[in-house]
């Protein structure tokens, strides 16, 4: 049973995953400025934050790892950052809700894992 909430919740940090990312891109898209503006956020933003996270936040291979409390941090700053987006782009309530999903997301990996960084397929 732990097993099956374990992967439950693995599974559930990915689509957090891809909704900061959509949520980045929905909120630079909808930018109420020109289309070019809109364009180059749209794409640019969630570039960004695709980047961020390969640099720091992968899990199996980023370039530079973070752990403790710089961990913390980054996720603070990147799923924050997606609920901020969507928060501005469609309504403050998504944006809540986004972060408190991520907030249990992350209590859970927390006590079943002892850290939030999850290493797939190692021994429970």
């Amino acid at each position: 049973m732990r097993s099956v909430l374990v992967g439950a919740n693995l599974f559930l940090m990915f689509l957090l995953e891809l909704g900061v990312l959509a949520g980045v891109a929905f909120w630079g898209f909808t930018l109420p400025a020109g289309l070019g503006t809109q364009l180059a956020a749209g794409v640019l933003a969630p570039a960004v934050f695709v980047l961020m996270w390969a640099l720091f936040g992968a899990a199996a291979n980023a370039r530079f790892p973070l752990t403790g409390w710089w961990r913390v941090g980054l996720e603070l700053i990147w799923f924050g950052g997606g609920a901020v987006a969507w928060a501005v782009a469609v309504t403050p309530a998504l944006g809540i809700a986004f972060f408190v999903v991520w907030a249990v997301n992350a209590t859970v990996r927390i006590v079943a894992h002892g850290e939030l960084i999850v290493q797939v397929g190692r021994a429970e």
